[in-house]
Parts: structure tokens; sequence; C-alpha cells
């Protein structure tokens, strides 16, 4: 099927912004001026020397990180520029929407079958697995035809699920049961990888910049730019990790208990329904920025880097927030995020308004969105390693991804089906109404779990030890 031969701008396609070398100035300023911020703070909450490392572990540590990164590196590279290659291929917004949405509905579809494969296949072939499919995905990028483009985004969903599982849990099985290291130290080796995550991401978008727009090698070439990436992560997997398997586990009775744990406490169930409002918001948003911020001529990514460096402000003031000085619960932070998020949308029900477009204030209230979202990742993360016991986290999660993933792709849906510049505004309408509802929930945990030791941080220490970089 192959691509229309016209499509329209993206919302407010309207002439081009008059003054595009402010949306460039802007782009360029509040990286640098997040950037600063962010390693600042990082600096400063690191004043304190942590404890000695032992030689045999930062090995190992080392041997996982040179692998894993690239791997994330890699598929930070395919952020940027993906809404803008498909526009480049001449798809109008609406064709654009249902591929995100099949990226969308094949990763709660092969979520679960994922987690399965990777404890069957063994963890170091899924790791590989990874490499190849992420690798196929990006190959996809080359055609202009419309179902190879589809395909791509299935392949996208597997290699997401495969990136999010099979690295962390080859991890985990060798730190405890081969390494027989102490089970507190994965928390370091977890915060060091979240925090040159962050740093990829960030230098992801300068990369992609260079490629695409600096070298005028166009949007396709970030996603070729990943690829030996890709095979430099496979190369150092097969080279240096050995294969760890889990115990079998089928599918139903996964998905079973995550629901009866799911149902029978309001807690889970209350962090179910913040999670996939709040989630669901921030994949529509994913979809939805490009087009509110390319017509205005800023480097897409640029501004990519500038989210990316805004999420990492807000996750380092996270650290800090809930280190031993300050000791701000986990759920204040959370409420605070959402709070943050539902302003970001309110603004942007303004911002984007047909002929009324202010491009500078869209792009300050997606920085906050993004802020808020560093903010919210490691709270969310602390409460749902709390109230949910182990064995069911698996089936849980899974159930927490259906409604998140449902909620993104109608969304979506909705915009396909309405006028492109009116539409726009609509969703971030809707996405506001959202974050309300995600707001409300908040809040009933807040009530609920006000006297909830599990809730709260532990009364004799704070969170672990930040590790060196």
């Amino acid at each position: 099927m192959a691509a229309p031969t016209a499509a329209p701008g993206g919302s407010g396609s309207g002439p081009r912004d008059a003054q595009p070398h402010a949306m460039l100035l802007a782009a360029y300023a509040s990286l640098a001026a997040l950037l600063a911020a962010a390693l600042g703070l990082e600096l400063f909450s690191r004043r304190t020397p942590g404890p000695a490392t032992n030689p045999a572990f930062a090995r190992f540590q080392h041997r996982f990180l040179r692998a894993y990164l690239p791997a994330l590196a890699a598929d930070w590279l395919q952020g940027p520029y993906l809404y803008k290659l498909y526009h480049h291929y001449r798809f109008v917004e609406g064709q654009i929407a249902i591929l995100y949405v099949c990226g969308f509905a094949s990763a709660v579809l092969l979520g679960p079958p994922a987690a399965l494969l990777v404890d069957r296949l063994g963890r170091r072939a899924s790791c590989v697995l990874f490499s190849l499919s992420c690798a196929a995905c990006c190959l996809t990028k080359l055609s202009r035809d419309y179902l190879v483009l589809a395909a791509g985004r299935v392949l996208g969903g597997l290699a997401t699920a495969l990136l999010f599982s099979a690295f962390e849990a080859w991890y985990v099985h060798e730190h405890v049961e081969r390494h027989d290291f102490p089970a507190e130290w994965l928390a370091g080796t977890f915060a060091r990888a979240a925090f040159w995550n962050n740093v990829l991401a960030v230098g992801a978008g300068v990369v992609a910049t260079a490629l695409a727009e600096w070298l005028g090698l166009g949007p396709v070439a970030p996603f070729m730019a990943a690829i030996p990436l890709l095979a430099l992560a496979a190369v150092l997997v097969l080279k240096d990790w050995e294969e760890n398997r889990g115990p079998p586990r089928a599918l139903a009775k996964t998905c079973g208990d995550g629901l009866r744990c799911l149902l029978a406490d309001g807690r889970v169930l209350l962090l179910g329904t913040v999670q996939a409002l709040f989630e669901s918001v921030v994949y529509i948003f994913i979809f939805l920025w490009t087009p509110v911020l390319d017509p205005h001529g800023p480097p897409l990514g640029i501004v990519f880097s500038s989210f990316m460096a805004a999420s990492m402000l807000g996750s380092v003031l996270q650290r800090v927030a809930v280190s031993a000085r300050y000791r701000l619960q986990p759920v204040h932070l959370l409420a605070l995020a959402v709070l943050l998020a539902f302003l970001s949308l309110f603004m942007l029900t303004f911002s984007t308004g047909p002929g009324q477009e202010s491009p500078a204030e869209s792009f300050l209230a997606f920085l906050l969105l993004e802020l808020a979202c560093g903010l919210y990742f490691p709270s969310m993360g602390f409460l749902r390693r709390k109230v949910i016991p182990e064995k069911e986290r698996a089936g849980v999660l899974h159930w927490f991804r259906v409604p998140l993933n449902l909620l993104a792709c109608l969304g979506l849906l909705l915009l396909h089906g309405s006028d492109h510049r009116s539409g726009t505004r609509s969703i971030f309408a809707l996405c506001a109404a959202l974050m309300l509802l995600a707001l409300l929930a908040v809040g009933r945990l807040f009530t609920v779990g006000r006297h909830d030791p599990e809730l709260r941080l532990p009364p004799s220490q704070g969170p672990p030890e930040s590790p060196e970089l």
C-alpha cells in the first residue's frame, strides 16, 4: 500500500511561524538551562561519598552496563524523528495515528507472551532477539509502504517488551543466584543505569538532529544509526554474558493471579488507576508533540533532548526529595507529579486552539509535563514495589497496561476521526480530564494509605546511596 501523494501540515497547519529563529533559540536555551540544573543538582546530591565498591561487583556491573547502555541508546535514537519520518513519506495525521496505535496495541498483546518467552528461550538469547527485532524494525523505516511500516511498529512493540524484561531479568538472576551479591546492591546498579539512561536520552536527541538536519541525511538517518549500536549490544551479550533461564510459568495462571491481587487490594487498584490514566496521556503526548511544534521550525532532536533533560531534572529532584535530608514521601511526590501534568495539559488546551496557536507556551507546557514524568516514574515504582507481591507482579503489571494502552489507542483513534486542527485541542482537553481523574485517585490513595507504613519510606533509612558515576 503506497503512501498518498499529498498531506496537509500538522496541527497548526497554517503558515510557518514568522520567527522560526525564536523557537530555535528557545530549544537550545531550554536544553542548556535544564541540563545545567539537572547536572548541578546531581552533583549536589552526590556530595557525600558512597560506600566502597567491591572490585568483583564493579567488574560484573560494568559487564552488564556496557552491553545494556548501547541497547538503550539505540532505542532512544528512534524517538525524535518517528512522526517526522511518516510525515516525510506523505502520510496524513490520521494514518500516522493508526501506525502509533499498532505499536501500542502490539505492546499490550505481546507483553505477557514476551515475558514467558524470556524465561523459556533464555534471558541472554532474548537480549539478542531484542537486537534483531529492533534492527528489523529500523530497516522497515526505509520503506514507504504503509503495511511494511505497520509491521515495523509491531516489531517495535516486541522489541520494547524484550528490552524492559530480558536485560533486567538476566542481571537480577546473575547478581543474586550466580554471584551471590547482596540483594541490597541491586538498587545501586539500577540507579546507575537510570542516570546513564537519562544522559543517553539527551544525547540521542542531539545526535539525531546532527544526522537528520545538520548533515542533511533526512529523518530516516537516526534509525539507520541505531543498527550498529544494536549489533554492538548483541555482540557484547554473546561475548560476555552466560545464559540463564527462569522457572516455567503458565500465561493463564500469571494473568489470573495478577487479576485476583488487583481486585483484592484497594491500594493496588488505585495505583493501577493512576498508572493507566497518567501513562496513557504520556503515550498520547508522544504522538502529538511533533505536529504541535514542527510547523514552527524548531530542531526536533534538540526539542527531544530538552524534554529528556526536563525528565532527568524531575528524577533528580525526586531522589533529593526522598533523601534522608528532606524525607518527602513518594505518595506526596506522586500527587505533585499528577498535579503538574494536569496544569501542563490545561495550558495546552489554550495554546493549541485553531488560529490561536502559541508554540512557545506549548513548548513550556511539554517541558512541564516531562518534569512531572521525572517525578512520577520513580515515585510510582517505589509504591508498586511496596504494595504488589513479587510473585504476582508480572500479572498485575500486565493488567495495569491493558487500560493504559486502550486509553492511548482510543485517544489516537478519536484524533484520527476528527479535523486535525480542532482535534488536537480536543484531545488535550480530554487528557486534562483524564489527569484530573488521576488526581482524584491519588487523593483517595492518600486517604487509604495515610497510616499505612508500606506506602512510606522506612523510618530508619532513606533510599539506597546513589552510586558513583
